[in-house]
């Protein structure tokens, strides 16, 4: 640690100290940011895996839309008025959804559950007018459910750390 100059009298008069005496530069006893858990840094990028996903879900609709894949064969006036619905929807529904996840914000999972659940419709209720799909609902289901396994591995940590609260409360 380097030392600092001595404080003297002439300096600051109220002081009183010699001018053998240094100061030593002041050190950090803690950090500025508590540390956060791993259980949360995993949740945060899980939330950044499911926005990039959701984020290409909207793009590929958009691109399907506006005619850049597939040919332009299912450019939207080419669309019957089921996939025109579902793929209009989906194209806005996803990238917000993956704003909303990328800022880890509560809506952004409100919103992907809507967007999982029309695609998951789209592909196991309604397979004769959309197609059948069987990897993008199982997907939506995996990630539905990591989901809700960190919310209950986030519960059961406050419900620990309130007993600890209330056992080491006089």
């Amino acid at each position: 640690m380097p030392l600092k100059r001595a404080v003297t009298s002439r300096n600051y008069p109220l002081a009183g100290a010699t001018p053998e005496t240094y100061l030593r530069a002041m050190e950090p006893d803690s950090p500025p940011h508590p540390k956060l858990p791993l259980t949360e840094i995993l949740y945060f990028v899980f939330l950044r895996l499911v926005a990039a996903s959701c984020f290409w879900f909207g793009l590929q609709y958009w691109a399907m839309l506006t005619g850049y894949t597939l040919s332009g064969h299912a450019r939207f006036d080419m669309l019957n008025l089921p996939w025109r619905v579902a793929g209009t929807g989906l194209a806005v529904v996803f990238p917000v959804a993956a704003l909303g996840l990328w800022l880890g914000v509560s809506w952004g999972a409100v919103i992907w559950v809507i967007g999982a659940g029309a695609q998951i419709a789209m592909y196991k209720v309604w397979p004769n007018i959309f197609g059948s799909n069987t990897l993008v609902p199982v997907v939506h289901c995996i990630v539905a459910t990591v989901y809700i396994l960190f919310q209950v591995a986030f519960w059961l940590d406050a419900r620990q750390n309130d007993e600890r609260a209330r056992i080491d409360s006089p």
